[in-house]
């Protein structure tokens, strides 16, 4: 385990698993741009079974997604989830605007 900045997370810290941008789509979408250059989409209402993401229910505070410090944060950092687990459970994205 390591922490960085206050975040805990399990393994060795990855570098390009840093996510630098993130937009938040209907539906409890979101696409996530990590440091490698990669875009993923992510799911976010598969977060609402567990107790400590319920706030995100509300759409207000789940628009109000941050990126601090490489993660996802949510309520002034009281809620943030690992990037690797955005990244393990999200999908590859590219937009057909760029095609």
């Amino acid at each position: 385990m390591h922490i960085i900045n206050g975040i805990a997370s399990a393994g060795t810290p990855a570098k390009q698993m840093e996510i630098t941008d993130v937009k938040v789509l209907d539906g409890m979408m979101l696409i996530i741009g990590f440091r490698s250059g990669e875009k993923r989409l992510f799911d976010a209402s598969s977060l609402l079974e567990y107790p400590a993401f319920k706030p995100l229910a509300d759409s207000n505070v789940f628009s109000a997604v941050k990126v601090e410090y490489g993660t996802l944060s949510w309520n002034d950092g009281e809620i943030d989830i690992d990037p690797a687990t955005l990244y393990a459970e999200s999908f590859p994205y590219e937009s057909k605007l760029n095609a």
